[in-house]
């Protein structure tokens, strides 16, 4: 007799295999021993990686837990996206920079423990005006994530200079700025902002993709695979 388990891995391969495109909700397992996450690096060498969480350089000021690797994971049919929106935006001789993709619970633990740590390091770099015992009431860290299951994405954009190096636009804030001004539609951006924020919406949105109005910087695959499963896998 095949086992619970493998047959719900033998489900989620044959899903994963057409893209998803061939199973009903009644076919995906519920509970999914793995995501099916590929490595967007291999479908869009193009994209700049910098990986916040894989080292110390991130709000907590550590490296996270789960984070083993540098890499950016996502569900199939969000790196396919994914690399879309940087083949479209290469068009325009500009491109994608991301700084996290999938983001395995224990990170979001982490982040939890983080918030109710009353020490305040770092409060000037990242929520120099919202208090660190309001982020989560505020909606900046909250004990389930998005990211989590495995189709959503933190990025900004870049333009290559003249000798070709990347060079980030000006977004209006930094990534992981807890702060209204890192609203997507804050007030008080300069034009050159503004006209930033919206090109990143619209390249993202015509592949698929929503914004969080609270974060420039996050977006989520709007058919995602698993819309109510979060995974603990590391990312390795």
């Amino acid at each position: 007799m095949t086992s619970p388990m493998l047959l719900r891995t033998t489900v989620a391969a044959t899903c994963f295999a057409f893209g998803l495109g061939a199973c009903t909700p009644a076919d995906r397992p519920t509970e999914p021993a793995d995501p099916g996450l590929l490595r967007v690096r291999d479908l869009a060498p193009g994209i700049v990686f910098e990986m916040r969480y894989a080292g110390a350089n991130n709000f907590t000021g550590e490296k996270v837990p789960g984070y083993e690797a540098p890499d950016c994971l996502l569900t199939r049919p969000a790196a396919a996206a994914l690399a879309g929106v940087q083949s479209d935006l290469a068009n325009r001789g500009l491109g994608l920079i991301v700084w996290d993709c999938y983001r395995p619970q224990r990170a979001v633990d982490a982040f939890m423990r983080w918030a109710d740590d009353p020490d305040q390091r770092g409060r000037e770099r990242w929520y120099p005006n919202v208090a660190k015992s309001a982020l989560v009431k505020e909606g900046y860290i909250a004990e389930r994530s998005g990211h989590s299951r495995g189709s959503t994405a933190d990025l900004g954009l870049v333009r290559p200079d003249s000798d070709g190096t990347p060079q980030p636009l000006d977004l209006g804030t930094p990534f992981d700025f807890f702060d209204p001004r890192a609203h997507t539609d804050a007030p008080g951006l300069s034009a050159e902002q503004q006209a930033n924020r919206q090109v990143l919406v619209q390249a993202m949105q015509a592949r698929g993709f929503v914004n969080y109005p609270k974060e420039w910087w996050h977006y989520t695959l709007r058919d995602e695979p698993w819309p109510e499963t979060v995974f603990d896998v590391p990312v390795r």
